[in-house]
């Protein structure tokens, strides 16, 4: 597929050729085209020669991107085919490009297959982001099911302490005091029992 921009301005003699294959998958059970290559033809001359990745669509559909370019900044679509060849000193970009070379009818495009990944980085990130947060509701769900209330197996078997009064009289018959130097001291004479059912 060529395109010759004939005497326009300076492109004159300028054909961008579009080089474009097909192959049958049997998985897809249909025909695909890609574009093969890209070549930069001036004065009869190929002055730079570009492979093409990822730029496929089924036959009867066509092929659009937004870019479709040599730069980095836009994916590098276009690769230059060697080292040694002159297709480093020219920058290709194609914007809204929208190509088919095969199937046309009535010269309009069919149906597009968009370059647009469905796992761009900011969609991974979002996925990523997402299951943590699910993660750690679901830890917290769990943690808040398996939490045990003391409240309600917390029972007091006895009857409330009380500290009793014990005179100086008394300290003999009765345990050690808790003070024995001072006029009073007290005692704890009846302790609280509890258990508590995990």
């Amino acid at each position: 597929l060529s395109l010759k921009f004939g005497d326009v301005g300076n492109l004159k003699g300028l054909v961008i050729r579009f080089l474009l294959t097909t192959s049958y998958y049997e998985l897809s059970v249909q025909n695909w085209f890609s574009l093969h290559r890209l070549q930069l033809l001036y004065n009869h001359s190929i002055q730079a020669t570009f492979n093409a990745t990822r730029i496929y669509a089924p036959a009867s559909y066509s092929y659009h991107c937004e870019h479709v370019s040599s730069l980095q900044r836009y994916d590098s679509l276009l690769v230059p085919s060697s080292a040694n060849d002159l297709s480093k000193l020219w920058e290709v970009t194609f914007t809204d490009f929208q190509i088919q070379g095969f199937n046309v009818q009535e010269g309009h495009f069919a149906y597009a297959k968009d370059c647009a990944s469905f796992l761009s980085p900011a969609i991974l990130m979002g996925l990523v982001m997402s299951l943590v947060l699910l993660l750690v509701l679901a830890y917290t769900l769990h943690m808040l099911i398996h939490l045990k209330s003391l409240d309600r197996h917390y029972e007091c078997k006895a009857s409330p302490a009380y500290f009793a009064q014990v005179k100086d009289n008394d300290i003999a018959e009765e345990k050690e005091p808790l003070r024995s130097s001072a006029n009073e001291s007290y005692e704890l004479r009846n302790q609280q029992f509890c258990k508590i059912y995990i």
